[in-house]
């Protein structure tokens, strides 16, 4: 529904929902080409010093009544492209500000899947650093026997080997033996010498016995001669 020139008072519709106020007529479904400066400056302009969306409701609105209070056609005409151009951003500005929360959504739930990642992998680098503290504990114990073996090693290098050992121990048996059969030769030659030694003393206390006899009875002799002697001078 639309309103003839110079009759129509009140605000009305095109078949696409343009409004038209007053003797102000808008070309139906009109569509302006706007360049790309125009539209930098434009939203520029209506955004101020980055206000942000509610700036944009009130600029909106601000035009959208001027619009309604505009005089002439030239000026519905503009403040209709200003709202046009402010439609345009707010529109914008909800699909990029979607588009950043699908963003946030996916990072969201990409930082969750890395979370997990994260968490799994902590969790694999504990095991493998507890894994690597037996490992060192393994190696350190080798390490231990390892040192305690080459001094023991070094310790068995002084001494000589079980072939010479055993060249030694049976030199030693033979020795030993050859000790043994000498003491007991020995042990014989002393026994000889003490059973030789025990007759030289009992024949020297039977000679000794016998020139006491001897002795005893030559001073018997003489003394009897001597008494023979002497009744005989009488």
């Amino acid at each position: 529904m639309s309103t003839t020139p110079g009759t129509g008072t009140g605000p009305s519709t095109c078949s696409l929902g343009h409004r038209h106020h007053g003797d102000v007529r808008l070309p139906p479904c009109a569509v302006t080409t706007i360049t790309a400066d125009e539209v930098i400056r434009k939203r520029l302009l209506i955004d101020g010093d980055g206000a942000g969306d509610d700036r944009r409701i009130n600029l909106l609105v601000k035009s959208f009544i001027k619009w309604c209070n505009s005089g002439s056609q030239e000026e519905g005409y503009s403040q209709y492209q200003r709202m046009l151009s402010t439609l345009s951003q707010c529109e914008f500005s909800m699909g990029k500000t979607l588009l950043v929360y699908d963003m946030n959504l996916r990072e969201m739930e990409n930082y969750e899947k890395i979370y997990k990642d994260i968490e799994n992998s902590i969790a694999a680098a504990h095991e493998k650093i507890s894994e690597c503290k037996k490992q060192i504990l393994q190696a350190k114990r080798i390490r231990k026997n390892r040192q305690e073996y080459d001094a023991l090693a070094k310790v068995i290098q002084h001494h000589p080997d079980r072939h010479e050992t055993l060249k030694q121990l049976e030199a030693l048996g033979k020795e030993l033996q050859n000790l043994s059969h000498i003491k007991e030769n020995v042990e014989d030659k002393l026994e000889l010498r003490r059973k030789q030694f025990h007759v030289l003393l009992s024949t020297i206390h039977e000679l000794q016995q016998t020139l006491e006899n001897d002795e005893k009875l030559s001073e018997a002799e003489e003394s009897q001669e001597t008494q023979l002697e002497a009744e005989a001078k009488q």
